[in-house]
């Protein structure tokens, strides 16, 4: 059977920062096309961010669900990071109820904040309602109750401009407007935190490596040649965002290495926190790891039971630690 080589092998470093398989960020933004709509980004989100600085409100940027690699410039194939964004959109209600303005910079389809209490449920959306005789639609009686605390909560946030939705698709739609959403972002000072929730892919295809139809699957078997995803976390810590409260991600599988990681990316690029999980826990226990210490927050059998989500506990130690952030004038 034959094979396709889609990319180049990364020992090709034209473009390359070391000879080591990794490209420079600044490299990545010059060799890849930003998206089509980056400007409309950048002004909505400008609009947002003028108008909390104004009020003088605190501001979190929350990115949530994964991104896709495509294997073609005109793409029809792809591959996807696992992530349905559960973590940003629940984490999302709960900065709402903090008293914080949200940037929820989410995959396209993702689950988003309020909406997923029925969209993402093991009923279908339409299954919350019924059709009347008289030609009107409402909520089924045993939903009522539940869809009007969830709606007023949301028509609450819009109303008082406090949620900003702004989505993206692909691996480099998510690098170029976190690249420009955290520098819009750096306005608010101190004032701003990134929540990095989203599960971001390691390895991409360069755009100039990728052939430019659809792969034709009648050529046989397929090769693929990845090259790794620059490391965007140092520049946005000491450039794009340097004095906002930066919470980073880990997720393993092995809990011998969880903390140690953790605290080698707080060493490695300089931010704040991470918070680490476990894959078969983490809706039930997470660590929040700083330089100085290191918290286990989880949910008894009891809590669980009861609906109270970890995200709920997250935010209660996130805000107090952006609190004495704020008041210490601490500045990297």
């Amino acid at each position: 059977m034959s094979s396709i080589t889609v990319s180049v092998p990364a020992s090709d470093n034209s473009i390359l920062d070391n000879g080591q398989g990794v490209i420079d960020p600044d490299v990545y933004f010059q060799i890849n096309q930003p998206p089509a709509n980056l400007s409309e980004f950048e002004t909505k989100l400008s609009a947002f961010v003028d108008l909390h600085k104004e009020q003088g409100n605190k501001v979190v940027l929350i990115t949530s669900g994964g991104t896709t690699v495509p294997l073609e410039n005109q793409t029809v194939r792809f591959i996807d990071n696992f992530s349905n964004g559960t973590r940003g959109a629940t984490s999302a209600e709960y900065f709402l109820e903090a008293g914080y303005a949200v940037v929820f910079m989410h995959r396209q389809n993702s689950i988003q904040p309020y909406h997923r209490h029925f969209t993402h449920s093991h009923l279908g959306f339409l299954d919350y309602f019924e059709a009347k005789e008289d030609g009107s639609v409402q909520a089924c009686p045993q939903y009522a109750d539940k869809m009007r605390k969830v709606l007023l909560k949301y028509s609450e946030a819009k109303k008082s401009n406090r949620l900003l939705m702004l989505d993206f698709v692909t691996l480099s739609d998510y690098l170029f407007k976190l690249q420009a959403g955290t520098k819009i972002l750096s306005r608010l000072g101190e004032r701003a935190m990134y929540y990095l929730a989203a599960a971001v892919s390691d390895f991409f295809i360069p755009s100039q490596k990728m052939v430019e139809h659809k792969i034709q699957s009648r050529e046989g078997g397929l090769t693929l040649t990845l090259d790794q995803v620059p490391k965007f976390l140092k520049p946005l810590v000491s450039n794009w965002a340097s004095k906002g409260l930066i919470v980073s991600f880990k997720l393993e599988t092995d809990t011998a290495l969880l903390v140690p990681k953790a605290r080698q990316a707080l060493t490695r690029y300089g931010h704040q926190v991470v918070i680490g999980n476990m894959l078969k826990t983490r809706k039930q226990t997470v660590t929040l790891i700083t330089r100085e210490s290191e918290k286990v927050l989880s949910l008894t059998p009891e809590q669980l039971e009861s609906n109270i989500e970890i995200e709920s506990k997250i935010i209660t130690e996130l805000v107090q630690i952006h609190e004495y952030w704020m008041s210490s004038g601490h500045t990297k």
